[in-house]
């Protein structure tokens, strides 16, 4: 088990940056990392990714230029800055762990094993 918490949610004027983070409760630094997200009435959706000796990354094509994610393996927290937010970002922001099929680039949510609770960033216009 790998305890996951997000937090840095907040409401944000679009066009401004916020930077979310994720707390892993014991060492992380193993596990290939994602984010992904939910907006009101619409599914979870793949944002970020990034493997466990931070080689690789890789983006959906809605945040690619304006979102990155990078990790702190010492402090085992993960982190997606985002500039340049946009109303449509309005969404539960989760942070999870890859437990399957990790050795490649994997936006699928059921290989995906641990995941947190979310934290809420709101964009408004």
């Amino acid at each position: 088990q790998v305890p996951l918490v997000e937090s840095g949610g907040r409401l944000v004027q679009a066009g401004g940056s916020l930077e979310i983070s994720c707390k892993a409760g014991r060492p992380s630094h193993n596990y290939v990392m994602a984010w992904f997200r939910q907006a009101p009435g619409k599914e979870r959706e793949f944002v970020a990714y990034i493997d466990a000796l931070v080689r690789n990354t890789a983006y959906s094509d809605s945040v690619k230029g304006r979102f990155t994610i990078s990790r702190d393996n010492g402090k085992d927290t993960l982190y997606l800055q985002m500039d340049n937010l946009k109303p449509e970002d309005t969404a539960v922001y989760f942070c999870a762990a890859c437990t399957r099929n990790c050795m490649e680039f994997t936006s699928v949510q059921s290989n995906y094993g641990y995941w947190g609770p979310g934290t809420q960033v709101t964009v408004s216009t």
